[in-house]
């Protein structure tokens, strides 16, 4: 086995797949220095400003003269003040491509009267603002089976009463943006599948109301949703009792629930990436790309996000884009971020993190052309705002933060009934109500946190395995968390302190 890879015949670079030494050889080019795994290697002479190439794809430009051999990173490549902007083509709709056949396969899911499917069944406790916040905790605490194992006894088919709470919900303008995506975030967990019912804490002066959120969600009170302000019920103590009180009435319709077959056309995975490095591109996101076409083919949806990091690769998105109108809302929103971050004293390329670099990769161009791996090759059939519903079938984008809690709120918000979160560098990290999948790039990461990564795609860099192999083992691990088996994250118990609705705005 070869000590580097090759991703592309007219690359610039090749991956060390394991650190190379000073004087070895890779593609008769002699190795000058230390090179670490993961980290890229020169295998021609590259001059100051020249593009350099990876996946055939410009992930930046020189900065200094790189000569043959030499370690390629962060001293010597750099997005190129005047040619970061450098034209994408994007050749709308280019590489769509016709419909696979359809397939069919099952996960044992539980059928909601609605018609929706889940994939879990708990019962949640969202706060309307930072203030209600320790009484919704209190509430689902006092259902926890950790510290009051008796409590959900009597009812084994109820997943766990989960607190998700956040730091928000009031100084902010009540007109605004900031605003709008919190109403829209509250409204998809309140009415997401994989809870059977909700109850909603607010305080009472808070900029976030209550009854303004339920009325511009067009939601109204019944048996599965309850809301209440702690000013109303009078203090603290009562609003806690008052919530466990209408929990205890949820509690048996919650628990006649039973898991039957159901297609997997029902089930809808967000896609995450969090702590990439080098191989991320190589192994994990191309695998769970592979499991992607896989889900799509059998009628399911995927949503990728994080639009800072697909930044330098949208244009590999547009081409599969089946209307023009759907490419065009992925460019606005590239356009979008682009204002946003100057306008914030920032820039596209703070991105990549001080960990990703120190895993391989260099600029956000890198990082975003591995990132769109992930998303597979199915046409692109819509693209959504922040937690929007997600009614499409197939592969869709949704515009998030690439912050990983921030974007995974979004895609649970828009209706991911599972996560899949591929990560290098180590990954602590679970979703309620939503289970997460956590595929681990490297073998060393595996080794090393294996209590939480639920499947080893290091073995397609250690051979042996291909991008096809572990797609397929990616797509039936789907369908077992689908079915009720639990992710290690869920086993440890993460999920309640990962809602992060999306803040944008200034704090009044």
């Amino acid at each position: 086995m070869q000590a580097f890879i090759r991703l592309h015949s007219a690359d610039d670079v090749v991956i060390a797949r394991s650190q190379l030494l000073g004087g070895s050889m890779v593609e008769e080019v002699r190795v000058r220095g230390l090179i670490p795994p993961g980290h890229k290697v020169a295998v021609r002479p590259l001059a100051a400003g020249q593009a350099v190439r990876r996946y055939n794809q410009i992930i930046g430009f020189a900065s200094q003269d790189i000569a043959p051999g030499e370690h390629v990173h962060t001293h010597n490549l750099n997005m190129g003040a005047e040619k970061g902007n450098f034209e994408r083509d994007y050749a709308i709709g280019q590489d769509v491509k016709p419909e696979a056949p359809r397939q069919q396969a099952s996960f044992m899911g539980i059928k909601r009267p609605d018609g929706r499917v889940a994939t879990r069944n708990y019962i949640g406790v969202l706060s309307s603002v930072n203030c209600s916040a320790t009484a919704a905790r209190a509430i689902a605490d006092h259902f926890s089976r950790r510290n009051n194992p008796q409590a959900l006894a009597d009812f084994p088919h109820i997943d766990g009463v989960v607190a998700l709470t956040h730091g928000t919900g009031c100084g902010m303008d009540t007109d605004g943006l900031g605003l709008k995506l919190l109403e829209r975030t509250l409204a998809g967990y309140a009415t997401h599948a994989n809870f059977w019912g909700v109850v909603v804490v607010g305080l009472g002066c808070e900029a976030n109301q209550l009854n303004t959120w339920l009325a511009h969600s067009s939601l109204r009170e019944g048996q599965t949703l309850k809301v209440f302000n702690i000013q109303d019920t009078g203090g603290t103590r009562q609003t806690v009792q008052k919530g466990i009180d209408l929990i205890r009435e949820m509690l048996p319709q919650a628990n006649a629930v039973k898991r039957e077959p159901c297609s997997a056309e029902h089930i809808v995975i967000g896609l995450q990436c969090g702590g990439s490095d080098g191989y991320s591109g190589i192994s994990a996101n191309p695998a769970l790309g592979a499991a992607v076409d896989l889900l799509v083919a059998h009628g399911g949806t995927a949503i990728l996000s994080e639009t800072p990091e697909i930044y330098g690769a949208e244009h590999l998105l547009t081409r599969r884009a089946v209307k023009p109108e759907i490419a065009h809302k992925l460019i606005e929103r590239i356009r979008w971020w682009e204002q946003y971050t100057a306008a914030n004293g920032g820039e596209m390329n703070n991105n990549p993190s001080p960990g990703n670099k120190a895993g391989g990769l260099t600029t956000i161009l890198e990082k975003s052309l591995g990132a769109v791996a992930k998303g597979g090759t199915s046409n692109l059939q819509a693209v959504y705002e922040y937690a929007e519903s997600v009614k499409a079938h197939g592969f869709v984008y949704m515009d998030t933060p690439g912050y990983d809690p921030v974007s995974a709120t979004g895609q649970v918000a828009g209706g991911a009934n599972l996560i899949c979160f591929t990560t290098g560098r180590g990954s602590a990290y679970g979703c309620a109500p939503s289970p997460s999948l956590k595929l681990a790039t490297n073998t060393a990461l595996w080794q090393r946190q294996e209590e939480d990564m639920d499947i080893n795609c290091g073995q397609i860099v250690d051979g042996g395995v291909s991008v096809a192999e572990m797609g397929q083992r990616i797509f039936q691990m789907i369908l077992a968390a689908a079915s009720g088996e639990p992710t290690k994250s869920e086993r440890h118990g993460y999920g309640q302190n990962e809602f992060v609705p999306w803040q944008v705005g200034a704090v009044m």
